[in-house]
């Protein structure tokens, strides 16, 4: 099964995304859109499956980055 996914992020200046997935995102999971990773927050079923295609709506927050290894402070 495909699931096309409508990624929003409400309030922020990125643009969300359009994905194509094997299964419908959990709330809480993750998801990497290229340069961000976001966090899940609602899903919602747009359509009934059709076929082998599910159509999704993910309303999702940006999660802050964490700094590269070689980035962080020594410790000690």
């Amino acid at each position: 099964m495909i699931c096309k996914l409508s990624i929003v992020i409400p309030g922020g200046t990125h643009a969300g995304a359009i994905l194509d997935r094997p299964r419908p995102p959990q709330v809480g999971e993750r998801i990497q859109l290229a340069d961000v990773t976001v966090e899940v927050i609602e899903v919602t079923e747009l359509l009934p499956p059709r076929g082998d295609f599910r159509f999704i709506h993910v309303t999702a927050h940006l999660v802050a980055p964490t700094p590269p290894a070689s980035a962080a402070p020594p410790q000690g």
